[in-house]
């Protein structure tokens, strides 16, 4: 628990603000999202709320933050891995890609929350800050896609947004969540074991295969 010190200089209300990340995103990955509160995160920051207010006004707008942060580490991770200029095979794409869709499943389950929570809880100007930047990565890594498996851009940022929901929707079936996991006890019921790299890997060679036919 970090006690609250008053920030001074844009150094110290950044380290403020990443503790206020760490925070919220220790209790995204415990709590289910509608105990996460403003007054929760102030709790295990062991600050007062009106401390927390001097940085955010809603928890959405932390989570914005830490997606913002995921995103960028997603992403970057698929431009390094796919250089431009590179000739990999559609095989070699799924392979690379999925292994770095399962190193960013955390992502992914942000990714389920964005538009229909997220996103309407912040200000537009936050907002605006986000959609900028996701709008830059994603049209680089199509941009990149298409050059590599020549089709046209627009259909390698469908893919690249199709992955992203598919990921999305995966990564969250493949949490483990407590509360999911008594109630199918309850029930005795065990599901069937999903494999998050290998449905992602088989899911990218069939979209890849079918955009480079359209």
């Amino acid at each position: 628990m970090a006690e609250y010190i008053r920030a001074r200089s844009d150094e110290h209300k950044a380290e403020r603000m990443t503790q206020v990340k760490e925070a919220t995103a220790e209790l995204f990955e415990n709590a289910p999202y509608a105990e996460i509160t403003l007054t929760t995160i102030a709790e295990k920051l062991g600050w007062s709320r009106a401390n927390l207010y001097k940085y955010v006004t809603t928890k959405e707008e932390i989570i914005l933050e830490i997606a913002a942060d995921k995103m960028n580490a997603y992403y970057g991770s698929l431009l390094s891995a796919l250089p431009e200029g590179c000739n990999f095979s559609i095989e070699v794409i799924a392979e690379v890609w999925a292994g770095i869709l399962n190193a960013n499943q955390d992502y992914m389950r942000y990714v389920s929350y964005l538009n229909p929570v997220i996103e309407t809880n912040v200000t537009v100007e936050r907002l605006a800050v986000f959609k900028k930047k996701y709008y830059d990565l994603a049209n680089a890594i199509s941009d990149r896609l298409s050059s590599m498996i020549k089709i046209s851009q627009e259909s390698a940022y469908k893919i690249q947004l199709d992955v992203l929901f598919y990921a999305s929707s995966n990564a969250v079936c493949c949490y483990k969540n407590p509360l999911v996991q008594e109630a199918l006890k309850k029930i005795d019921i065990t599901p069937p074991p999903m494999d998050f790299y290998k449905d992602m890997k088989d899911f990218l060679k069939m979209r890849l295969e079918w955009g480079r036919r359209d």
